[in-house]
């Protein structure tokens, strides 16, 4: 045989093994991937091992902002958000409650929990290290101080003021940062960092002038202020940041579905709903109306407060709530009375009076009850669609302004595409049946629809401070 018939007849044996090796070696690969992706598809997600557990386990900062225990139920802008995110996926939550930013933050460095909820600031130091969900509020970060320091003429208007101030920061908290930078400035800036204390406290510690001033998150702020009037905003110290929980690693599909929640969340308006409960009242505070209600807590309330108890128990009733709208109405003076003819600790018409069996409106537990008794009926007389804080709101805006007025309300709000059964819709639509312009085809005509609206923030805040107050007890 030729030499080249030898080369090719090996040339063609060595193809072919070649070929035959690849074709398994291709064969191999195909099921090794084919497997391979079967076991992925069948390894459960993050979120479906969650929902497997039927749990969501949430580190969570006790804090006003965030969650406490309410009188009757718990309370926090934060916690009502995680609550109804967990409901979404059908999961109960198992809280672990810790009282410092830092402490939270060391817990998910530990990577404990499914979820940390803790009014936490997005920074690119903390990006680096945690995973963040979607961010649902934004804030600005302000100097707070004790409002003495104005008589003193210390009160900073400017970086440079803030030299000579006491000023004590938490440790672990974006403000630690923020003060940091300050200091590069101003180099005679003096300031302390403390893991003792959470913000609250700190905020709490200058409100009793232990401290000047401290640097917080300006919803905080905005919440805490109600319960120490003397503190007072003097300078924003960052620019807009926005808040997010840190969440665990996964892969991706717990995120994901936070992100499609939120979103839905929104789009319904609930969020709307909840930031109006919680924040949108903030812009009545006012100084002297707070220290007063404060002080009459301690002076007037014990003598009724065991009435507003038994009556908002009998009628269904947040006791609170009861005692908070006293207040607004008649500042808890049974001898009240109004250029209008109302009268009592409850202000009640005469025909009101009459129809709810209230013989003398000037005795104090006539008169409460007779108000309990009318906030049930008016609450029950509302479709099943208002729900939770919108339903009290409803009511209380009737109470003030006529049952008529609200449904002229719920009305034009149908014809402008807004939502008939939330609050957050309807106190942007009372106002408007003060113009002629709305009021001409109204059934029940002109109403001062401003009044209803400020009544009932007027007692949310209240019922607020009234809350915190027993707490603290």
């Amino acid at each position: 045989m030729k030499r080249y018939q030898i080369i090719l007849i090996l040339g063609v044996i060595f193809f072919s093994l070649g070929y035959f090796s690849c074709s398994l070696s291709s064969k191999s690969t195909a099921f090794i991937k084919e497997k391979l992706l079967k076991e992925v598809a069948n390894k459960p997600t993050t979120l479906q091992k969650l929902q497997t557990k039927k749990q969501l386990d949430v580190i969570i900062l006790n804090a006003p902002t965030v969650y406490y225990e309410g009188t009757h139920q718990t309370r926090g802008f934060e916690y009502e958000l995680i609550a109804n995110y967990a409901e979404s996926i059908g999961v109960d939550l198992n809280l672990t409650v810790v009282h410092t930013i830092e402490k939270a933050l060391e817990l998910s460095s530990q990577g404990i929990g499914d979820i940390t909820v803790a009014s936490i600031t997005v920074t690119d130091s903390r990006k680096k290290e945690f995973i963040f969900g979607p961010q649902y509020f934004t804030i600005q970060e302000q100097l707070i101080c004790n409002n003495k320091l104005y008589r003193q003429k210390k009160f900073p208007k400017s970086v440079d003021d803030l030299a000579g101030l006491s000023i004590v920061i938490g440790k672990g908290t974006s403000y630690e940062q923020t003060i940091k930078e300050l200091k590069k400035d101003i180099q005679l800036i003096d300031y302390k960092v403390t893991k003792r204390y959470s913000t609250e406290e700190l905020l709490s510690k200058v409100a009793t002038n232990k401290i000047n001033c401290t640097i917080v998150d300006s919803n905080i702020f905005m919440i805490n202020q109600r319960y120490y009037p003397e503190l007072s905003k003097a300078l924003i110290v960052s620019d807009r940041k926005n808040l997010a929980w840190v969440l665990r690693n996964g892969d991706g599909s717990f995120r994901s579905s936070l992100y499609k929640w939120l979103n839905s969340y929104e789009r319904s308006g609930k969020m709307a709903e909840l930031k109006d409960f919680y924040f949108s009242y903030i812009s009545i505070f006012d100084y002297y109306d707070t220290t007063t209600f404060l002080k009459r807590i301690k002076t007037r309330l014990p003598k009724y407060k065991k009435l507003f108890q038994k009556a908002a128990k009998k009628h269904n009733v947040p006791w609170v709530l009861l005692a908070a709208q006293s207040y607004q109405e008649s500042h808890w003076n049974p001898r009240a009375k109004s250029h209008t003819g109302v009268r009592g600790i409850m202000m009640l018409t005469q025909s009101t009076a009459k129809q709810l069996g209230v013989k003398n409106r000037l005795d104090a537990k006539s008169n409460i009850y007779g108000g309990a008794k009318y906030l049930e009926k008016l609450s029950k007389r509302f479709s099943d669609k208002i729900k939770g804080k919108s339903r009290w709101a409803f009511t209380l805006a009737a109470y003030n302004v006529g049952m008529g007025h609200i449904h002229d309300a719920q009305t034009l709000a149908r014809k402008l595409n807004k939502n008939p059964y939330l609050w957050s819709d309807i106190k942007n639509i009372l106002p408007l049946l003060s113009h002629r312009k709305y009021y001409k085809n109204a059934k029940h005509g002109y109403a001062r629809g401003g009044e209803p609206v400020s009544y009932v923030d007027s007692i949310i805040e209240y019922a607020t401070i009234l809350e915190k107050q027993e707490l603290n007890k």
